[in-house]
């Protein structure tokens, strides 16, 4: 099943069950997601789907650390909850293990030896992470594991 079509049967159990912050949060998505198919002009496939959702997840955990940081700790848990429903729809995320040894892996494959082969690990490594790693977590295993 897609994740459009998970989304909608999500949504329609969220209104039944009367859970109106589920609700809304998988709204913002189908709302996100129906704006990216009109400013390209195409229906998204589900590779697609899974970029919108990453860049709302790194929205919400952005604003989370920001309302922490200036101790608004009722506004970082409703972040919290809402990164937590975008979760549900995203494919399974890295252990940090997993991570490491795709890094490894992708860097040994390369022969990628100095910082200078950053941008050609990260074009092959960013595809396979695609919504199952923080960009930024995955940008800074690559720089270690190349400084080494």
């Amino acid at each position: 099943m897609s994740i459009a079509q998970r989304l909608t049967d999500a949504m329609k159990e969220a209104m039944k069950a009367k859970q109106s912050e589920r609700l809304g949060v998988i709204r913002l998505v189908r709302g996100a997601i129906k704006n990216a198919e009109i400013d390209k002009k195409i229906t998204l496939t589900d590779a697609d789907i899974i970029s919108v959702m990453s860049t709302l997840l790194k929205q919400r955990r952005e604003s989370a650390k920001i309302y922490r940081d200036n101790d608004r700790v009722d506004l970082a848990e409703k972040e919290e909850q809402e990164i937590k429903v975008l979760q549900e729809f995203l494919p399974q995320q890295l252990s940090s293990e997993e991570l490491q040894q795709l890094v490894a892996a992708t860097v040994a494959e390369l022969g990628a030896s100095s910082m200078k082969d950053m941008g050609a690990v990260m074009k092959v490594i960013s595809p396979k992470t695609l919504g199952r790693a923080d960009g930024r977590l995955v940008s800074e295993m690559v720089k270690s594991c190349l400084a080494k």
